[in-house]
């Protein structure tokens, strides 16, 4: 019987099982998911969008889930990102509320099923709303993310700044959590830090931090032992923006609060802010590197 030659065995080891399709749209049509208090939901959006200087779509109030449900929804568009706001008046039915972000895809089944193949669950099948489908799937490390579909498919204008989906996993589930979704995502890693400074997530001691992008945006990985302090990991999105301070000064004056005062790190100045109904987020200014002479 003939032999195949060692290095060859060793490629066709590490060569993927299979090749999915990229199903993503865009990063203007991936949004942070922000469940608020019916009472608090108009003070969130006059805030977020006057900080980032956006605006927010008609309000509705719908049925977005499987199962029997009221919830005020609309989406809040902004050059640094989107979020759909949800203000239930219903108690919130399993799993929702625990999914992190909604990407738009091109065929949700198809997206799904890639998912599963790249090494996610399906927290919830796919289901119809109002405008379209959705399911729930969730990452190793417990990442939960919801694709959706629209009958019709939104128009948005390209982003001017893509921001981070800031995904906070258990230091033994990062390189399971990275294989998965970088296969799915048709994504790449961009860096790979195994000794980040601890300060830049409120520690002393150091992480690991890395960054992936794709067709979906930018995912900023958080491998840690888990003793991190608030509200680090509690911000699902990290804005960026051209100016933070005039940015954090339109925040504050719509009822915001920092958190985590401005600081600068590696690559950029960066503060934590929370929103009226509690919502966190990471936003920053990339610092320019000086040119050498």
């Amino acid at each position: 019987m003939r032999r195949l030659p060692a290095l060859l065995i060793g490629a066709l080891l590490a060569a993927p099982a299979f090749a999915t399709t990229d199903f993503a749209v865009g990063p203007q049509y991936d949004s942070t998911h922000v469940y608020v208090a019916p009472d608090k939901v108009d003070a969130f959006v006059a805030s977020f969008a006057t900080t980032f200087g956006g605006h927010s779509s008609p309000q509705v109030v719908a049925t977005v889930t499987p199962t029997p449900s009221s919830t005020s929804s609309q989406i809040v568009q902004t050059p640094s990102g989107i979020v759909s706001v949800f203000g239930f008046r219903t108690p919130v039915p399993y799993p929702f509320g625990s999914e992190r972000t909604g990407y738009l895809v091109t065929d949700l089944d198809e997206a799904v099923k890639a998912a599963q193949m790249s090494g996610a669950t399906t927290l919830v099948a796919p289901f119809n709303d109002p405008i379209g489908r959705d399911a729930v799937v969730s990452w190793p490390g417990g990442v939960n993310m919801q694709l959706y579909w629209h009958t019709k498919k939104p128009e948005y204008a390209a982003l001017q700044y893509v921001p981070e989906n800031r995904v906070y996993v258990p230091t033994a589930a990062a390189d399971s959590f990275v294989r998965a979704f970088v296969r799915f995502a048709h994504g790449k890693v961009v860096s790979d830090v195994k000794n980040a400074p601890g300060a830049d997530i409120g520690r002393n001691t150091s992480y690991r931090h890395i960054l992936i992008e794709s067709l979906y945006g930018k995912v900023a990985v958080f491998a840690t032992d888990g003793q991190v302090p608030w509200p680090y990991g509690r911000e699902l999105t990290g804005y960026e923006v051209g100016d933070l301070d005039a940015t954090l000064q339109r925040a504050t004056s719509t009822g915001a609060t920092i958190i985590v005062a401005a600081h600068a790190q590696a690559d950029r100045r960066s503060a934590m802010v929370e929103f009226p109904g509690g919502y966190v987020a990471e936003i920053h200014a990339v610092q320019k590197s000086m040119p050498t002479k």
